[in-house]
Formats: C-alpha cells, sequence, structure tokens
C-alpha cells in the first residue's frame, strides 16, 4: 500500500512538473506610435525594409483588425497589462509625462502579476509611461531614494525600464526601483525630427543608444531565464518610432524616407535581435510571441504632390503619398479616433498553435491579452480583474470568437464603439490632432460602414439612424459597466 502511495505520488509530481514545462513562455513586443503602414507585410507599397516583422507575420498570424484601447500612450499601456479601459481610471484624456504620480493603485492586477500568481517569473525592459513615485526633498524631486511605484510594484520581478516617452524627461534608466545613475546633466530642448523636452539626463542614457540598450537587456533577460525551472514573461515596450526620431547612425540614410523611415527599419531590426536572442536560447517552439504598437503613427498623409515632405525636409512630419503612408489607407493619425488611431500591426507567433502564415480578421483589443494569456495557462480571472478583457486564444487556431464591441478613445477623450461592420463616432470630429477636431459627445455624431468604407470617408449616419442609436445606447451601457461582469 505504501508502496502503491509512493509510486501515485511520484506520476502526481511528475504530471505537475510537465505541465509546469508545458505552460509557454510569453514575450510581448510593444512598438512606439508603429503604423500599420510601417511594416511591409501590411502594405506592400511601403518602401522600409521590415524583414524581421514580415519574418513574424509569416511564422504566425496576423490580426488585421486589431486595435489599441486608446490612440495615445499612457492609456493604452495601462489597458494591455490591466485589462482594463483606462478611462475607467482618473485619467479621462491626455497622457502622463516623466514626472507623473502612479496611475495604477496598489490592488490593481496586471498580467505580470497574474502571470508570477501562476509560476511565471515576470521581466520588462523597456517604456513604463504608467507613473512613478519619485521621492520629493520639499518641491525638489529627490533622485538619489528609489521610486516608491512602478513594475517592480506591479507584477514584476526583474525590470529595466525609462520613465515614460523618450521626448520627456527625466532621462534615466530606473533598475528595479532604483536609478542606475544620477541626472546630472542638462539635456536641451531640440526640434523634430529630434524632439526632446528640456530636462534632467543621467550619462548612461544615451537617446541614439537606447534601443540598443534595450536589445541587450532583453537579451541578457532571456538568457538568464532558460536554465530556471520557471517559464518566463518578459513585456518589452520599445521607446521607437516615437520621437525623438533619432536612429542610430548605423541607420541614417538607409531608407530614402528620411530619419523616420531610418527609425522604423531600426525598430524592425530590434524586433529581429529580440527574437534571435529567444532562439539563441532554444526556447523558440515554446514561446508565444506578442508584436503590436500602442497607438498608430504621428506621421501625417497628404495627397498633395506639390507638398515639401520629410523626405525632402527632414523637419516636417508628414508624407507625401507617393513617398509613404505611415497608417497605410487608414483615416487620421496617432491621437484620433479614426481608425488610424488606433489600428495597430498585431502579430502572434505561437509554434504549433499558431500556422505560419495565417491571418484573422476577427476584432480584438489590446485589453485582450490578459484574457487570452489567462486562457492559455488556464489560470482563473479574479471577479476584479482584466475588466474588459476578452480572450481570442480560439481565433491562433482558426476558430470563431465573440466579445461585445470595441470600445475606442481618442486623447482628447472622444468615444467610438465598434459592432462588427459598424464604428460609431461619438463626438463630430477627429478627437485628436487631425481637422476637424470636434469635441467629444457634440453631435452630429459619426457613423461609418467599414466593410465598404475602410477609409470612415462617409458618414452614413442619416441613412442607418436605427443602427447609430443602437450602437451609442451599447456604448453608454459598456462605459457604465463592463458586460464581462469582472468591475469594481
Amino acid at each position: 500500500m505504501k508502496h502503491l502511495l509512493s509510486l501515485f505520488c511520484a506520476l502526481f509530481l511528475a504530471t505537475q512538473i510537465v505541465a509546469e514545462d508545458a505552460r509557454p513562455n510569453v514575450v510581448v513586443i510593444l512598438a512606439d506610435d508603429m503604423g500599420s503602414g510601417d511594416v511591409h507585410a501590411l502594405n506592400a507599397e511601403s518602401k522600409i525594409p521590415t524583414p524581421n516583422l514580415d519574418g513574424l507575420a509569416g511564422d504566425g498570424m496576423t490580426f488585421t483588425d486589431a486595435h489599441t484601447p486608446s490612440s495615445v500612450c499612457t492609456p493604452t499601456r495601462y489597458g494591455l497589462l490591466t485589462g482594463r479601459y483606462c478611462w475607467r481610471t482618473n485619467l479621462k484624456k491626455g497622457v502622463l509625462n516623466g514626472y507623473g504620480e502612479p496611475l495604477m493603485k496598489a490592488d490593481r492586477e496586471t498580467i505580470a502579476g497574474m502571470l508570477r500568481a501562476n509560476g511565471y517569473h515576470t521581466g520588462i525592459v523597456g517604456k513604463w509611461h504608467l507613473g512613478l513615485g519619485f521621492a520629493k526633498d520639499g518641491k525638489q524631486f529627490d533622485f538619489s531614494k528609489p521610486v516608491s511605484d512602478g513594475p517592480h510594484t506591479h507584477g514584476f520581478d526583474s525590470s529595466i525600464i525609462i520613465p515614460a516617452s523618450l521626448d520627456f524627461p527625466p532621462y534615466v534608466y530606473i533598475r528595479d526601483g532604483e536609478l542606475t545613475a544620477f541626472p546630472s546633466l542638462a539635456q536641451p530642448a531640440n526640434d523634430f525630427p529630434a524632439y526632446l523636452r528640456k530636462g534632467e539626463r543621467s550619462p548612461d542614457l544615451v537617446m541614439e543608444n537606447v534601443l540598443d540598450d534595450i536589445a541587450r537587456e532583453a537579451d541578457r533577460y532571456i538568457d538568464s531565464r532558460v536554465t530556471e525551472d520557471k517559464p518566463f514573461f518578459l513585456y518589452v515596450p520599445l521607446t521607437g518610432p516615437h520621437k525623438p526620431v533619432l536612429p542610430h547612425p548605423r541607420f541614417r540614410g538607409t531608407t530614402e524616407l528620411g530619419p523616420y523611415g531610418d527609425f522604423v527599419a531600426q525598430v524592425d531590426e530590434t524586433v529581429g535581435q529580440i527574437l534571435q536572442s529567444i532562439d539563441d536560447a532554444k526556447v523558440r517552439e515554446n514561446t508565444i510571441v506578442i508584436f503590436t504598437s500602442d497607438n498608430g503613427s504621428f506621421m501625417r498623409c497628404t495627397d498633395n504632390p506639390k507638398f515639401v515632405d520629410h523626405v525632402e525636409d527632414e523637419t516636417q512630419q508628414e508624407y507625401r503619398a507617393d513617398h509613404h503612408r505611415a497608417n497605410g489607407v487608414y483615416r487620421g493619425t496617432k491621437a484620433d479616433i479614426w481608425e488610424a488611431g488606433h489600428r495597430v500591426p498585431f502579430f502572434v507567433r505561437w509554434p504549433g498553435h499558431a500556422n505560419p502564415g495565417s491571418v484573422s480578421d476577427q476584432t480584438i483589443c489590446l485589453t485582450d491579452v490578459f484574457a487570452t494569456l489567462a486562457d492559455v495557462i488556464q489560470a482563473e480571472i479574479g471577479p476584479k480583474s482584466a475588466d474588459d478583457s476578452y480572450s481570442f486564444l480560439d481565433a491562433l487556431s482558426g476558430q470563431p470568437i465573440t466579445r461585445p464591441p470595441v470600445i475606442h478613445h481618442s486623447v482628447a477623450g472622444m468615444f467610438a464603439i465598434r459592432d462588427g461592420k459598424w464604428k460609431l463616432v461619438l463626438g463630430n470630429g477627429s478627437g485628436g490632432r487631425e481637422q476637424p477636431r470636434g469635441v467629444a459627445d457634440q453631435r452630429p455624431y459619426q457613423l461609418f460602414d467599414l466593410s465598404t468604407d475602410i477609409a470612415e470617408k462617409n458618414n452614413v449616419i442619416d441613412d442607418y439612424p436605427e443602427v447609430a442609436a443602437r450602437l451609442e445606447a451599447g456604448c453608454m451601457a459598456i462605459r457604465e459597466q463592463s458586460p464581462s461582469g469582472r468591475h469594481e
């Protein structure tokens, strides 16, 4: 009897070990301001070489109808990590700056926290932009002390970050809550393309080297985990091609599309370096790789053939259409409620699960990554976690998925709702940078049939008032309470 009991225990432990080992590693790479038109696999007319992203798309599934929960940085990052729309917090519009107060509550569960609770080691390398608790001495920041809030207090075992976008001071690296060097340098302000705000900078942070630094730190993290008995989750929020558009010297002049084109090419290489690190560690077959962007590109596009654009004058933040469409066929730009603001590249590589070269046209949102990863490892989501997250795991095997309508949100706080082919904008403009900017919740609203009008040229609200009324009611209901039933 004792022998049988010992044998049963041994088999049970072996089963547990197999289950643990079968759990895939997860690497999420988040580009900063990369448009769908920047990736050659999504825009055959693009003159920017993106061989690594093209290869990633070829090795897995491309989601052609993927959206960020916001058309700007901070709220999208909050939504990705928490599975919750950021407008449910006190941040109703805009973004934080580098000195911003922490946005996430201490008890708000993140993807990292959920995975760590389920046996993962968790790491982040790159841009945070969710607020940090910088110490103060009176009214002055005391950079000699650790920050009281950050990834190290929100589920990450290992972290090396910059506070916010690379054009926001303080320009410092923070490792596990402590600055790696004192910001002893005064960084002057620069104009576009090397756009920077005036502020403090540490000598170990050099703008042109940041993407290389991120790739190197990601490699170190992956290499350090392969000999351990835990699966790992690595979140790599890149700093490009967001401003400052400062490609490393080895990339300058390589694309004939100005600094922005060169910078996109460097972002592609950075992705390639991370993918190579996964291959070198021999964990490719058991690693999910997700690549996406936090919103669309800030580079405008004009059809005016006489416009002097970024190719001819690098200080211009705009391309002629015959040179490049950073956001592809979509209307608007970063910050807008129109498709260019929030429809982004989204690739998933998971050998044996996502078929190489497969494509899904199902509508998903970055908030859905949380529930999907929980589904992958069969983890329960808490009753107050991931309010707006719905698993797209079945889509990876080509099966249909169902989710409530996606809610879009612009930099100025304008809402839109997407349900099937219909998109209703609850405002009378872009809600962002493009004209007319309009006003949130100001009529006349805009209704688009994206199945026939992906460029959002024709407002058909007068033709389908009943559709608009249904969508408006649906948007207001979701704004009031999440259909998931998981909420505070």
